[in-house]
């Protein structure tokens, strides 16, 4: 409503005020007619007498002759007759003489003139006519004025204004009414959407039914039913993180309730009984951190990366990591990286390289081969790393990337494919496990991820 009222009633102010003034002209030009009509009506009845230059001027003008042309009472008109030289013919004397120029443009008889002046303490408007005198051997020239009060004028003028600002008045009454019906017409499918929202559930995250919706509002609900799904998604990630922790972790915690009272019942040796307990909480505290690495890769993944990481220097920051247990297996171990600009958060791609490098390490045997490649073109990078483990049956090549499924009988939480699955779909790769054969004997294991490269140039010289 502002929006509108404010310039269109600056606009009003401004046509009102131009319309005040054109009608203010419009009224003096019409009753300036009036005063020259009285003029001219006085000079009807100047005479002069003599001859030539030497003629004088006479005149008898009764005051009533000048009251047909007075609208009402509310106003006076006053006359002057003088000579040229400002001699007093007839009239009222204390009006002012007029000592002007007669304009050379104007409405009216090249004779004529008119300004505003004063008489009696009254502003009055003054209408001038020099008016020749022919007589039979007389020629002269008089000035004959006509004065009139304002208060006509001023009346007339005020109620032109008032009209005006009525009928502008009106006009954005009109217009507030309109606005306001039209507002509360368009707005009343906000309203309904509005109301359909505030009453649903807590836990009511459906899409909003767009078959009826206005093409104005399908964007805004459309939008609406994507942040719902996204909240969705996030809850029930967040549903199945705390189904599977309180699934996963009541396993580990029953086991070493078992051993602790075991171990104070004296049932086993307290060495014995220590190791057993060390290894159960270092199995909970792989689940558990595993876990919470998972919940991260979906709390990220609702994040826009704005930082550039080569994974070429993760990559071997990470195998650097690892090298202890690379040096306990005494494995044959080389990598071979290009850089490799991915868009993503740094703790990601460590993540990523970091599960599926640990994976090889430990499926391949003592003194074993295991091979990182790292190789690019102008768009996917591509990591492999080839163990020399037993494989992997196509059984359980299927479900290794679910959840809490180990290769394995206790040899893991079965969380770090699913870690890998979740972060290389968040940044828009593939990940495939492929067993290597030869001679129709499986040889290894390639684990292969592909990431989309950040457009630009890249070095490609390798590292070794």
């Amino acid at each position: 409503m502002l929006g509108i009222l404010l310039p269109v009633v600056l606009f009003i102010v401004i046509d009102t005020v131009v319309l005040y003034r054109q009608a203010l002209a419009a009224v003096n030009t019409a009753y300036d007619r009036t005063l020259l009509a009285s003029a001219k009506s006085i000079g009807e009845h100047i005479n002069a007498t003599g001859e030539a230059e030497a003629a004088q001027l006479s005149a008898s003008v009764p005051y009533a002759a000048l009251e047909v042309f007075e609208a009402d009472n509310r106003s006076r008109m006053i006359y002057r007759i003088s000579s040229t030289s400002g001699v007093l013919i007839d009239g009222f004397q204390d009006l002012p003489a007029w000592h002007g120029q007669l304009p050379q443009l104007g409405p009216y008889a090249a004779l004529v003139d008119f300004y505003d002046d004063t008489y009696r303490g009254d502003a009055v408007r003054v209408a001038v006519l020099l008016q020749p005198v022919a007589m039979q051997r007389a020629r002269a020239m008089a000035v004959v004025q006509v004065a009139e009060t304002l208060e006509l004028r001023r009346t007339l003028a005020r109620q032109i204004l008032i009209d005006t600002l009525l009928r502008q008045l009106a006009l954005v009454s009109v217009i507030v009414l309109v606005v306001f019906v039209v507002v509360q017409r368009a707005t009343r499918p906000v309203r309904h959407v509005s109301n359909l929202l505030r009453q649903r559930q807590a836990d009511d995250l459906t899409p909003l039914d767009l078959a009826d919706a206005p093409i104005e509002l399908k964007p805004l609900m459309e939008a609406t039913n994507t942040t719902m799904s996204r909240l969705k998604d996030l809850l029930d990630n967040q549903k199945r993180f705390v189904r599977d922790t309180a699934h996963q972790l009541r396993t580990p915690l029953a086991v070493l309730k078992v051993q602790v009272q075991s171990a104070l019942r004296g049932d086993v040796e307290p060495q014995q009984a220590l190791q057993e307990i060390s290894q159960t909480v270092q199995r909970a505290t792989v689940l558990a951190n595993q876990m919470l690495s998972l919940a991260k890769v979906a709390q990220l993944a609702q994040e826009n990366p704005s930082s550039t990481i080569d994974w070429a220097v993760v990559l071997r920051e990470v195998a650097l990591d690892l090298a202890p247990l690379i040096a306990e297996r005494e494995l044959d171990f080389d990598i071979d990286t290009v850089p490799s600009r991915i868009q993503t958060h740094d703790w990601m791609l460590r993540e990523l390289s970091r599960n599926l490098l640990h994976n090889a390490i430990r499926y391949c045997p003592q003194a074993g081969p295991l091979h990182v490649k790292l190789v690019s073109d102008t768009r996917v990078a591509a990591l492999v790393i080839s163990d020399s483990g037993p494989g992997i049956s196509p059984d359980l090549q299927k479900r290794l990337f679910q959840p809490f499924s180990a290769g394995q009988a206790n040899s893991g939480s079965g969380l770090g494919l699913a870690i890998c699955l979740e972060i290389t779909r968040t940044l828009g790769g593939q990940i495939e496990l492929v067993n290597r054969e030869e001679h129709g004997h499986i040889v290894g294991l390639d684990a292969t991820v592909r990431l989309p490269l950040v457009p630009g140039p890249a070095d490609p010289a390798p590292n070794r």
